[in-house]
Formats: structure tokens, C-alpha cells, sequence
């Protein structure tokens, strides 16, 4: 007997997800350009994530734009880099626990087109931008874009916060926060695109928890392996047993209201121009263009998944080249997750 599951598509579902993060994977793969790459952390404060639970697409769209607008401001800046850089985010709105952590995890390359068009100007190396310039003015950037949203009746407070939606509460609820450090983390820049590739794919369509975090589920809730980022590294990797309705509640805290887009591209990579731009930067840096896919009768079983010119016969969709091998022969890929049959 098999198991074949029949695909919700839904985008919070763990298993739902193999086959988009490949098809995204397979159009990002032509747009790396061959320089060092930067991942960067914008996190909200406790306090922030407290009202953005009530408010998700405002806040976590303020999110994005402060994080972004910070990072291309302050490298457009002639103090610093001087530049027009481009930028990948990706929304995460859970901690290891389940519990609500918004934060953008922000992917750029060490670099970016002079303003007048005619370089590329690299950052010094292992060094992108000062976290703490960043952490100031994205705090400022924030905190005046949620004021302006809350002038203009566009947040709405429940329960506990219900005072906040006066003004003057409002403004008391925030004064700390303008005097508290914000959290950007800059990590150590990737070892080259292909450690991007690696790093994406496990980020971009990551969902609250993955399956191979569940140990078990029985009556008394469920168990689950969790990391305590606060613990020695020994220590780090705990166990955890909540309620089966404690479970669902947190694993529904993260969620996405319909319609919102989780991975956004700004700056030169900005959807607009973003061909354009990458084309002159490849020229700028003196790297040939990367030749286009190749067709389904070019493939062979060595090479990454493409995506097709035309849909799937059955449901309409794009499909992806995993491994293409001769009449009679046995495939070598084996797949990581069960092959989902719709059987709807």
C-alpha cells in the first residue's frame, strides 16, 4: 500500500511547499550575480509584535518597507557606499517555539550600480553596512510610518490594547520603544551564490513548523523538538509539549492574511526594472549573460530543475524538470517528501 497525499496547496502547509520553493528557486538562479552576497535580520520589538498580531498585513507591510528604505538609503549614501543596491526579503513571523517573532530576513549582494550608471562599486570585505546606523534609522523610519498609520484610522486594537486607539495612549505605548535598541543582525556574507541558493531554499517557503520537527501526538498534545537561541549551544536543542488546541492557536498566529506577499524584491531588484538592472550589472562587472534554460529535450539528469514553457495537462500548472533519463531505464532521483497525487 501507498500513500498518496492529495495536495491542499495551501502556502502554510509543510508539505505543500517542495514543489514552489523549486519553481521560485529555478527563476532566481539566472538573476545571482557573481559577488559576495549579505544576510541581514530586521526584527520588531516585543512591543510592535503585541499589536501586529491584531494588525498583520499593516505592520508586516511597514516592516518591509522600513527594512528595505533603510537598507538603500543608507547605502546610497556617500559616507558609506554610495550606491543603488538591490535586495530580497522574506517575512518569518514565528520563533523555534512557535510563538510570534516578527522579522524580514534580507538577502543582498556586497555592492551596487554607481549613480551615475557606469560602475559597480563593491563593499569592503566582510563588511556590508554599520548595524547600528541601520538599527537607528530603521527604528525611525518604522515608528513614523505606524504613527501615520494610526492618524489615518488604519490600525485597529482588541482586548487589552483597545485603549491604544486614542492618540494620546498611543504615543505613550511608543515613547519607550524610540529610546530601546532595535535588533539588526548582520550575519557572516555567503560563502558565493551557490550557499544563496542553499540559504533560499530553505527559507523562502519555510512554514511556522516543519514535519521533521514533530516527535508526537497523542491525547495528552503534541511534542515537538525546539531550539532555545538563550541556552549555551550544548543546550540549545529542547523538547516541548503543548496542548493539542495550544499547539493549533500558535501554529494559527502565523497565518498570513490573504493576498500578502511574504518575499518581496526592492531596489534594483524591484519587479519593474529588475531584468534591466541585472543585465547592467553583469555588463558593469564584465560577466557573459547566463544562458536561458534549457528545453525539455536538452535536459539531462544532472541538471537543477527548470521550468517548463507549458503547463500541465491535468491542472494547469507550471511544470518543473526534475530528471529527464531513457525509455526502460530507472530514474535515479528519489524524492525527499512522498509524490502528491490531487486526486480532487
Amino acid at each position: 500500500m501507498h500513500i498518496a497525499y492529495n495536495s491542499c496547496r495551501n502556502r502554510h502547509c509543510p508539505k505543500c511547499q517542495a514543489i514552489a520553493a523549486k519553481e521560485w528557486l529555478a527563476e532566481r538562479q539566472a538573476e545571482l550575480l557573481p559577488v559576495p552576497y549579505y544576510h541581514l535580520v530586521f526584527t520588531l520589538p516585543a512591543a510592535i509584535g503585541n499589536i501586529a498580531y491584531q494588525n498583520k498585513a499593516v505592520i508586516y507591510g511597514l516592516l518591509f518597507k522600513a527594512a528595505a528604505e533603510t537598507l538603500i538609503t543608507i547605502a546610497a549614501d556617500p559616507k558609506h557606499l554610495g550606491v543603488r543596491i538591490g535586495l530580497t526579503a522574506v517575512l518569518h513571523t514565528w520563533g523555534s517555539a512557535l510563538t510570534h517573532h516578527p522579522h524580514v530576513h534580507i538577502i543582498v549582494p556586497g555592492g551596487g550600480i554607481s549613480p551615475d550608471g557606469q560602475r559597480w562599486v563593491s563593499c569592503r570585505p566582510g563588511f556590508f553596512l554599520p548595524v547600528r546606523v541601520l538599527s537607528r534609522l530603521f527604528r525611525r523610519l518604522f515608528l513614523e510610518k505606524l504613527v501615520a498609520m494610526h492618524d489615518a484610522g488604519r490600525l485597529q486594537f482588541f482586548g487589552d490594547h483597545a485603549p491604544l486607539a486614542e492618540p494620546t495612549a498611543f504615543a505613550a505605548y511608543l515613547a519607550p520603544l524610540r529610546k530601546a535598541e532595535w535588533v539588526v543582525y548582520a550575519k557572516r556574507p555567503f560563502g558565493g551564490p551557490e550557499a544563496v541558493l542553499a540559504y533560499l531554499s530553505r527559507y523562502t517557503h519555510r512554514v511556522a513548523i516543519a514535519n521533521s520537527r514533530l516527535i508526537a501526538f497523542n491525547d495528552n498534545g503534541v511534542t515537538f523538538k525546539w531550539k532555545d537561541y538563550r541556552a549555551n549551544e550544548a543546550d540549545r536543542y529542547k523538547v516541548m509539549r503543548l496542548a493539542i488546541d495550544e499547539f493549533i492557536r500558535r501554529f494559527l498566529i502565523h497565518v498570513l492574511p490573504d493576498g500578502f506577499h511574504r518575499i518581496r524584491h526592492y531596489g534594483l531588484f524591484a519587479n519593474g526594472g529588475r531584468a534591466d538592472n541585472i543585465a547592467r550589472a553583469r555588463h558593469l562587472l564584465n560577466v557573459p549573460t547566463p544562458q536561458s534554460a534549457p528545453t525539455e529535450a536538452d535536459s539531462s539528469g544532472d541538471s537543477g530543475p527548470q521550468a517548463l514553457s507549458h503547463p500541465c495537462p491535468c491542472c494547469g500548472g507550471r511544470m518543473i524538470i526534475i530528471e529527464t533519463f531513457e525509455r526502460g531505464s530507472t530514474p535515479r532521483y528519489r524524492p525527499t517528501v512522498p509524490i502528491r497525487i490531487d486526486t480532487s
